[in-house]
């Protein structure tokens, strides 16, 4: 997409931004997700961005979103809950960070036609962790001790990863291994996957801003902002929503939205 033709999507479709970005956070607001997930093929199927401008775009609006829904949650889980915990957000990190710059060095290394065969696939795995490894129950870690270390720092360089690529914070795979290998209850997973989640993606962002195609952040700005804000509305929403929509019905429509959305952005030309 050239200047031109992003300055046009940026100021025609402000209010179909606000609205596509509302729908989404409302659906992440329900699985207690940020919505990056299903926000990352709209911006390439609807808005018609190339692939690794909407991952940068989805990173930008993923970064103000995961912002904000850390106080939202103070409430229910102190940030003095968090800082007990400061050990197992350092082990996570100990990859993370790594991960979410080499992920992002690849995403801008790519073609385009390989990008959107890579967000295909991963769209994919995502689809199948949350309907297998959403709802694990909270209990006894699956390691201990120098296995469980190690464990993490592989598993947070391979979510880092995962979140370069896509755009995402990676809470849809980080809840499920705070839940399995950490043995972390479900609310206390959520605001833990926040806290790893914020400078895992302000390292994959810093990587990208070093790539030409950084320059879609000023092109779109105001696109970025609206459509920011209707996914942080969207998500307070979905929250409020979440005693009405049983799991059992709601995380395999949204599986199968992902994968709808997979094979949308795999044929994507």
């Amino acid at each position: 997409m050239n200047a031109e033709a992003a300055a046009i999507t940026s100021s025609r479709k402000l209010p179909f931004a606000f609205g596509g970005g509302a729908i989404i956070g409302a659906l992440g607001g329900l699985i207690g997700l940020g919505g990056a997930e299903f926000r990352l093929p709209l911006l390439i199927g609807l808005f018609r961005f190339a692939a690794l401008e909407a991952v940068i775009l989805n990173k930008a609006m993923s970064l103000v979103v995961v912002a904000s829904a850390l106080p939202f949650r103070a409430a229910t889980v102190p940030f003095a809950t968090i800082a007990m915990h400061w050990s197992i957000v350092l082990n996570l990190l100990a990859g993370s960070l790594l991960g979410a710059w080499i992920g992002a060095g690849w995403a801008t290394r790519l073609k385009s036609e390989s990008l959107y065969k890579v967000i295909a696939g991963l769209l994919v795995v995502i689809a199948v962790v949350l309907v297998f490894g959403h709802d694990a129950a909270a209990g006894q870690p699956l390691l201990t001790g120098l296995a469980q270390l190690v464990a993490g720092i592989v598993a947070g360089f391979g979510i880092g990863v995962v979140a370069s690529l896509l755009g995402v914070a990676g809470g849809e795979l980080l809840i499920p291994t705070l839940v399995l290998l950490f043995g972390a209850d479900i609310k206390l997973a959520g605001s833990l996957s926040l806290a790893v989640s914020l400078p895992t993606m302000i390292v994959g962002f810093t990587r990208y801003s070093r790539d030409q195609s950084f320059s879609v952040i000023g092109r779109n700005r105001s696109f970025l902002l609206v459509m920011a804000a209707g996914s942080i509305v969207g998500a307070f929403v979905g929250g409020q929503l979440l005693g009405i929509m049983p799991n059992g019905v709601l995380l395999p429509a949204l599986a199968i939205i992902l994968l709808l959305s997979a094979l949308k952005v795999w044929r994507h030309k």
